[in-house]
């Protein structure tokens, strides 16, 4: 080994010789290092270090910028210095006339330029004040020459001296510029696209990390609800960063990394930011997809320089942002692995537990798909603790309301009570939308601030989509879908264990062209095998109303059927629910192909138990059928006083509803919107084909399924 190293003190510059030596980059890494902390510890300039957003320094585009600044500026500037130390007096060819026959002028110089008019130069006297020589004058004219002026000046006896303008700097820029303009279009076009694209071309297999600073961070545990146990998590990770002997005197040690799990939209990110927001020590924020690349071995370079920041920077936070990207399980299923995820992954798994870890170093990952990391990933040791994000609850809802309700004007009537009763399953970022959608509703109706019939009118366009009134309906679709839906809000009505109901329409809505809408009063965990044959029963109510009303049934109960048998058959092969079947899960596993998981698994049951999978089934759908058609022939009347209503008024709440099954008729009707028809009258018997059966009425119109029970 061969080492000649040099340090200027004073600069903090180092030069480093190194021959014959294999590691001679890790050698003056180290080198420089040393001489890094020997600096700060004597308070000098350190060297100067790579900026960390991959930028060459050795390529500053200022300095550039700046040189082609000084090489315009400084011709300009020459000249007009040339200028004002030749103090010459412009004059026009009339003023030269009248001096040349005063015989003022004695000697004149014809300039040719590049224009078309030439410049006559010299100098003329002015006569002194008494006892003082004359003064001489220097003078310029703009004239086109001409034999005109040649006679005259030769009249005169004076002689024309002839020469050209200077013209260096005019051709000096006229060559130069195509030049600048070509370096300038290949920089912005060329260089600065690679270096958007890989940050540069030294800095392809960098770290793309970015470090958060509390300045800039403005989100904290204050704007983070409906989640306390995941804060309570965190904010014992940040505890332990300020205060680390607090934990370490019983023998505690900090978690090497904490996995957020959670459905999409519950507050994974925004948790982190809150983090970021509240930690004392650096934090870096990067995106799985961020490591991976086309080339083999670049997202395992950016992991381990990554780690590396990370110690340089000890103790700090890290958080990998949908961590499944590159941490999915190494075998892939049909078609082998993929190399440069794998390599990736082997690299993460080493930095995170490894042979040489080094503590200090903390990982926060966040992810919605947990089945499809890689097991030696999730193992204690590298994830410790593994916090759930769940749906909020009733009170978290709240919580999340009023969070994000902080900036908008609200009316005195908002109980967001109320509004988190009617919002079960929604998420933090269902609600933020929520709110958002409320303040934009209540800007297009001129209001002062968002009251209760904004935000329950931005709960249903969030939930089921927003109402589509240009869509034009002929009378008899109206009447189809009124049936339709007025015999899903009967049986559901007059069943014990369904939902309340919420609201029955027959606007179109998102993908419905009507639509019953029921609403839990609280959150549920639990579906009672009661419960469950009242929801099918509800779902049968519809199909039925059309066949008695009409004679006919149309493709409007397709996703009805489908939504029921996918109840009986959970009832059947998974819930235990089923006398026949009994409690055996015969379910179909249903395992993502790419996981590789059960990819040539056969049949589990026999040919026998599948047929009577399918008997127990239909026997459930049977009867819940039977049910709802037993409720609607006895209340017929009520059917179509529901109907007459949903016809007329096109929305019905659920106490309305609730009225017109009671006494048969609204006492308080809503107001009727404007525009539209009067009360049809009630639907004619089916038509008699020639032999007797019942004939087609209407064309299928694609009612949607209840959206309550999707």
């Amino acid at each position: 080994m061969l080492v000649f190293a040099q340090y200027n003190s004073t600069a903090g510059l180092a030069q480093t010789y190194l021959l014959q030596w294999p590691g001679r980059y890790a050698t003056f890494e180290r080198f420089t290092s040393l001489m890094d902390e020997k600096n700060d510890k004597k308070g000098r300039i350190p060297r100067f270090k790579r900026p960390g957003d991959g930028r060459d320094p050795r390529f500053p585009v200022r300095v550039m910028l700046l040189w082609l600044v000084v090489l315009i500026m400084v011709p300009l500037f020459l000249k007009v210095r040339q200028l004002q130390q030749d103090n010459v007096e412009e004059i026009t060819y009339g003023q030269l006339e009248q001096k040349v026959e005063d015989g003022l002028v004695k000697n004149a110089t014809v300039v040719s330029g590049a224009g078309s008019l030439d410049t006559i130069k010299g100098e003329y006297e002015v006569a002194g004040k008494a006892g003082t020589e004359a003064r001489r004058v220097k003078f310029a004219a703009k004239v086109k020459y001409s034999d005109d002026i040649r006679k005259f000046f030769k009249d005169h006896n004076i002689s024309l001296e002839y020469t050209e303008a200077n013209q260096f700097w005019m051709q000096f820029l006229v060559g130069a510029l195509p030049w600048i303009l070509f370096l300038a279009l290949l920089y912005f076009f060329v260089f600065r696209q690679i270096k958007l694209a890989g940050k540069g071309a030294m800095s392809f297999g960098k770290s793309r990390a970015r470090m958060l600073s509390r300045d800039k961070n403005k989100v904290t545990f204050k704007d983070v609800a409906g989640m306390q146990e995941a804060k309570e998590e965190v904010e014992e990770i940040i505890q332990f960063l300020k205060d680390p002997k607090k934990f370490q005197r019983l023998g505690g040690r900090i978690p090497k990394g904490v996995l957020m799990v959670g459905p999409p939209g519950t507050g994974k990110t925004l948790l982190a930011k809150a983090i970021a927001g509240e930690a004392d020590v650096p934090f870096f924020s990067i995106s799985g997809s961020d490591f991976v690349e086309m080339f083999v071995g670049v997202g395992a370079s950016r992991v381990r320089d990554m780690f590396e920041q990370g110690k340089k920077n000890a103790p700090c936070l890290i958080f990998i942002d949908e961590i499944d990207a590159v941490g999915r399980s190494r075998f892939s299923g049909i078609g082998g692995g993929h190399d440069e995820r794998e390599q990736t992954l082997n690299a993460l798994l080493v930095e995170m537990d490894g042979f040489d870890t080094q503590e200090g170093v903390i990982i926060i990952a966040a992810t919605n798909r947990p089945d499809v990391l890689d097991s030696a990933l999730l193992r204690p040791g590298r994830f410790d603790r593994q916090i759930v994000i769940d749906m909020p609850d009733l009170v978290g809802r709240e919580e999340i309301l009023k969070v994000h309700a902080r900036n908008v004007k609200l009316a005195k009537d908002v109980d967001f009570k109320v509004i988190a009763r009617g919002t079960p399953g929604f998420s933090g970022a269902d609600l933020a939308n929520l709110i958002n959608e409320a303040a934009l509703l209540a800007a297009r109706r001129d209001k002062k601030g968002v009251g209760m019939d904004e935000l329950e009118e931005a709960r249903d366009k969030v939930r089921w989509g927003r109402e589509r009134r240009s869509r034009v309906m002929d009378e008899k679709d109206k009447k189809v879908t009124a049936y339709h839906e007025a015999g899903h809000a009967l049986v559901m009505n007059k069943l014990e264990f369904t939902e309340p109901l919420h609201k029955v329409t027959i606007i179109p809505r998102g993908m419905y062209l009507g639509a019953t809408f029921s609403l839990p009063e609280k959150d549920k965990y639990h579906e009672s095998k009661k419960q469950l044959l009242d929801e099918i029963a509800g779902i049968m109510g519809g199909r039925i109303a059309e066949e008695m009303t009409f004679g006919d049934c149309t493709s409007g109960a397709a996703g009805d059927i489908k939504q029921a048998t996918h109840i009986a058959r959970k009832m059947v092969t998974e819930w235990g629910m089923s006398e026949a079947i009994g409690m055996v899960n015969v379910s179909d596993h249903e395992e993502h192909m790419f996981l590789g998981r059960d990819l040539f698994k056969g049949r589990e049951v026999s040919e026998q138990t599948a047929r009577d999978i399918d008997s127990e089934v239909r026997s459930i759908i049977d009867a819940a059928y039977a049910r709802a058609k037993e409720i609607l022939v006895t209340n017929k009347d009520k059917l179509v006083a529901l109907a007459e209503a949903l016809l007329e008024y096109e929305t019905l709440d659920g106490a309305e509803i609730e009225e017109i099954i009671v006494t048969g008729k609204l006492q308080n009707p809503p107001t009727r919107p404007a525009g539209l028809a009067s009360p049809s009258t009630p639907p004619p018997e089916p038509e008699k084909a020639k032999d007797g059966t019942p004939g087609e009425v209407f064309p299928a119109p694609g009612i949607g399924p209840s959206p309550a029970n999707a």
